[in-house]
């Protein structure tokens, strides 16, 4: 495998796409630990970077993308390693039920739509909008759910189950925006009308910080019923650093656009995962 094919999977950058199974992960009360370890391998090591390195085929991104500051150029080899790592994360899907293997399925259509020229989503801003918080926060967490639990698809429609996934969505419709806050330089060159293009620099912020909002409201009235008042203030407490840093960002960026940069949001990225990941995995262990 070149290089270049191996960056442009982006594999670390699964990382920041952890959250959401690690939230289905901590509501689950019956774990499959066999599955729990197999679902977390097909989604985080195939399906999430065939998902990225297809997109990256298409794109052919010359500046920063997420994950990679400088992206190399691509190669058709790009292309068909991301088909065979979809092709064995369906294999090893099917290994766990069928219901998987299909949803596997179905968001691997999902996000190739995203940049594939006879579709992209990603040129759509409203579309490409909720296709990606859809299916990478509600779509995610049921399908991760279904797995750890080893449990049928109409077994995840109780209201426990049900509102954390909504909830994720709601995340990652509000911090979707912020991720393409950099590029809109270049998306705009390349006629991509993205959500964060729609919104401005500015608003992309202000929307985000709604978002934010109200998905944490949400959170905190979901731990207070199904959990504890304590499990509500712990996750408070843990997005008080993220607040505070991308409320010093935006104040920086109000007085000078260019630092929405590709550095700065990464870093709200890398920040906002490892706060989310530690405390769902204390909800998990607690």
């Amino acid at each position: 495998m070149k290089k270049s094919t191996l960056l442009h999977l982006r594999i670390p950058f699964s990382f920041f796409l952890m959250p959401v199974f690690l939230l289905a992960v901590a509501v689950s009360e019956h774990i499959s630990y066999e599955n729990l370890f197999l679902s977390f391998l097909i989604l985080h090591l195939l399906v999430y970077p065939a998902s990225n390195g297809y997109n990256s085929y298409f794109d052919k991104d010359e500046g920063s993308i997420g994950g990679l500051k400088v992206p190399p150029k691509v190669t058709k080899e790009l292309y068909w390693v991301s088909l065979i790592f979809d092709l064995i994360g369906l294999i090893l899907a099917l290994l766990i039920s069928w219901e998987f293997m299909v949803m596997i399925f179905i968001y691997g259509l999902i996000s190739k739509a995203y940049s594939h020229p006879n579709y992209r989503l990603k040129s759509r801003p409203i579309i490409g909008w909720l296709a990606a918080g859809v299916f990478q926060g509600y779509f995610t967490f049921i399908l991760s759910y279904i797995a750890i639990t080893d449990t049928s698809l109409i077994q995840s429609w109780t209201w426990d189950i049900q509102i954390p996934g909504i909830l994720s969505s709601i995340l990652l419709l509000g911090s979707y925006p912020m991720t393409q806050v950099y590029q809109h330089e270049e998306d705009s060159k390349r006629g991509d009308i993205t959500i964060s293009l729609k919104l401005g620099v500015l608003g992309t912020f202000h929307f985000t910080s709604i978002a934010f909002f109200l998905a944490s409201l949400g959170f905190v009235g979901y731990f207070i019923v199904y959990h504890s008042l304590s499990d509500a203030i712990v996750f408070l407490s843990s997005m008080t650093p993220i607040l505070a840093y991308f409320g010093v960002w935006y104040l920086k960026v109000r007085k000078d656009r260019s630092k929405a940069d590709f550095t700065s949001t990464m870093r709200l990225n890398f920040l906002s995962s490892i706060m989310l990941n530690a405390f769902f995995i204390y909800l998990w262990l607690s």
